[in-house]
């Protein structure tokens, strides 16, 4: 056996391995007709409806996400911690008014590949919280949902699930290859639902981010087309 260090590099250095079949033109077609900006479209489910979000939806996105007593859907909770179970690991939040929810979520729609929905009720309308679809790259296929954050009083009811399922949906049936979801990595019930929901963990990285003034890790996870079987929200 050789000792040379060097030898196992040199050996992976010789193999030339062959490249994937290319992408049928189907799928291949969707690169030249999804726009750069996510369409600003409305998604129902059973019980929730996504639309996209509006400047004067901040007052109620405030009032269901800075610790007053909320109820939604059936459910009632009282004060609670906005930080602990809401703001903590996004990158903005809690907020003292709801001018200054309005700004971040202005400006997170506002971006060039972005497009920020609201989550309702189906029957009354009432809003639930909000979902972002973010890193936005047709060239690609790629799309990441990120900004996610839902009011207590709806948190652990399958809102969650029936809300990624509808936008999963929607971006498979669009022609998306990549579907990303990436969270604080200390952010352990983010990283459970995205695992509970089919996402593959690919790992952690590190530093990845200064967050709200301290370092942020950011593991990421993804589901791919020919892993998703289209399903009922």
């Amino acid at each position: 056996m050789s000792s040379d260090p060097s030898e196992p590099a040199a050996r992976i250095d010789r193999e030339i391995r062959p490249l994937p079949a290319p992408l049928s033109a189907d799928v291949l077609a969707a690169r030249r007709v999804l726009p750069a900006k996510p369409a600003g479209v409305e998604l129902v489910g059973e019980r929730v409806r996504l639309r996209p979000y509006e400047p004067a939806d901040a007052p109620e996105l405030h009032a269901i996400s800075n610790g007053s007593p909320v109820a939604r859907l059936g459910r009632e909770i009282g004060v609670y911690d906005a930080d602990e179970l809401v703001w903590r690991y996004l990158f903005d939040g809690p907020f003292a008014d709801a001018e200054g929810l309005r700004r971040v979520h202005d400006a997170i729609a506002a971006q060039p590949d972005a497009r920020t929905f609201v989550v309702a009720e189906r029957s009354s309308g009432a809003l639930l919280g909000s979902i972002s679809l973010l890193a936005n790259h047709p060239a690609h296929l790629k799309v990441e949902i990120g900004s996610i954050w839902y009011t207590p009083a709806v948190q652990r009811t399958g809102v969650g699930m029936e809300v990624t399922t509808l936008v999963a949906n929607h971006v498979f049936g669009l022609g998306y290859q990549r579907f990303e979801w990436k969270c604080n990595a200390l952010n352990l019930r983010s990283r459970l639902f995205a695992t509970r929901f089919g996402f593959t963990f690919e790992g952690i990285q590190e530093a990845h981010l200064i967050v709200k003034d301290r370092r942020r890790d950011t593991a990421w996870f993804r589901l791919l087309a020919d892993e998703w079987s289209p399903a009922e929200s």
